[in-house]
């Protein structure tokens, strides 16, 4: 049985090949970038089952999952810490096998993906129903970074989100080039519209 797993973390990536290819007996086939793997679905498929890193290069979230789905032929496609923590039937396509939270043990992650080989879908109740507040997502952002997020996200401009929090326009500036950097943007175009697809705002 061959699966694909992508994941930009190189530790992650190959700690998780390890586990399934000693408790599974899969053959793992790895890939460190949203364009490494799509070339190795079209190039090498199909594969029984493709993970995918929600959040690594190129994935462009949502638009990533797609993509990836269409090229796998019918074949299933999952991602580690996809978007599904709220309105999930709303924001997460139905099609992917599921999705689960990171870290997670080896024993688990192993059930989860045999589970979805069956073409079962997984994703635990508990995050699920966990709430917004504690997405990872944001967790790493402090609360002034989280509202020029939402200023941009909503399409404000730096000196709009200045008058909202009645900070400095160049401090505004400055939080904006960390929350791209923190967030693998390269602009604040593109990091509003991770915002948008990992519910951060």
């Amino acid at each position: 049985m061959r699966i694909l797993i992508a994941d930009d973390h190189d530790l992650v990536r190959e700690m998780m090949a390890a586990y399934l290819e000693r408790d599974c007996g899969m053959k793992a086939t790895q890939s460190a970038s949203f364009d490494e793997a799509m070339a190795q679905i079209t190039g090498n498929g199909p594969f029984e089952l493709v993970l995918l890193d929600y959040r690594m290069p190129g994935m462009k979230g949502l638009e990533g999952l797609r993509a990836a789905l269409e090229a796998s032929g019918g074949n299933p496609v999952a991602s580690p810490a996809a978007p599904t923590r709220t309105s999930p039937k709303r924001r997460w396509p139905p099609e992917p096998r599921g999705s689960f939270p990171r870290p997670m043990s080896a024993r688990s992650m192993t059930n989860a993906v045999k589970f979805m080989v069956m073409g079962e879908t997984y994703v635990p109740v508990d995050f699920m129903t966990a709430k917004e507040a504690d997405n990872p997502a944001v967790s790493h952002l402090t609360p002034r970074e989280r509202q020029v997020l939402e200023g941009i996200s909503k399409g404000k401009s730096n000196k709009e989100i200045a008058l909202d929090h009645d900070i400095q326009e160049v401090t505004v500036k400055l939080h904006v080039k960390t929350l791209c950097r923190k967030m693998g943007a390269k602009n604040r175009t593109q990091a509003a519209m991770m915002a948008r697809d990992q519910e951060m705002v």
